[in-house]
């Protein structure tokens, strides 16, 4: 199964959280954060929303970092993504 995203809707898939802090604590599964870091695995084509024109600026493999409380989860098979709007990307990491 494909996710294909409609309009200016990006298909996100969170990345790991960290296990390890800097000085090398390990924590547990519960008191670790969500990331707000995901790689982008489908773009939708952009176009016309709201009557303003929408060119997409991202591309399937960027890794992006994302508001907090963005998008809706999804789950197919063993695999969850975030499905969120481009303006809810905030940065494209280089």
């Amino acid at each position: 199964m494909k996710l294909k995203p409609l309009g200016d809707r990006v298909v996100i898939k969170q990345l790991e959280a960290e296990e390890t802090t800097k000085s090398g604590i390990v924590l547990p599964s519960q008191s670790q954060e969500k990331p707000q870091q995901a790689e982008v695995v489908a773009v939708g084509p952009g176009g016309t929303v709201d009557g303003k024109e929408i060119k997409m600026e991202v591309k399937p493999g960027d890794k992006i970092i994302y508001s907090k409380y963005a998008g809706t989860e999804v789950k197919l098979g063993e695999d969850e993504f975030i499905i969120v709007k481009q303006n809810d990307i905030l940065a494209v990491v280089e």
